[in-house]
């Protein structure tokens, strides 16, 4: 239990890192610029992304979808909380400073590039046939051919 709360936690960590140096990256490199501000925020977002789609392949792997995909919603709204709510103030900024549209802009996109990474991730999985659900199936195969065959008498 304590293992699978701390990969959790450290997706956590990791996903508001991300958002975090990316806000410091525009606070003290493009102070002003909003196109280039623009620009640091999708590459936040396609790592948030990659980040998630790794996640997502490797865990995978080894458990069913029923399993992680708790645990990888309970790390990314977390991160999205504190992405929201706490990164702001970490920069000097308000969190609802730029308004309503700009706070909600940044949970949709936030969920947005979140949901596409944990998709593309899964689907690369899935496609490749080392999904949990795949190799289960092979074994069974596997398992089923290798018994022989039983012999009826008449």
């Amino acid at each position: 239990m304590r293992e699978r709360w701390g990969a959790v936690g450290a997706l956590t960590g990791a996903l508001f890192a991300v958002n975090v140096a990316a806000r410091l990256v525009i606070r003290f490199g493009f102070e002003g610029d909003d196109g280039a501000a623009d620009r640091v925020s999708l590459v936040m977002f396609v790592v948030i992304g990659l980040v998630l789609a790794a996640v997502a392949f490797r865990w995978g792997r080894d458990r069913p979808v029923s399993h992680w995909a708790g645990d990888l919603a309970v790390a990314v709204v977390l991160a999205l909380a504190l992405t929201v709510f706490v990164a702001p103030l970490l920069v000097g900024e308000n969190p609802f400073g730029g308004g309503a549209g700009l706070f909600f802009a940044q949970i949709w996109l936030y969920l947005a590039a979140a949901g596409a990474g944990v998709l593309v991730g899964y689907l690369i999985l899935t496609a490749l046939g080392r999904d949990h659900r795949s190799q289960q199936l092979k074994r069974y195969a596997q398992l089923k051919a290798a018994k022989p065959r039983r012999v009826v008498r008449r």
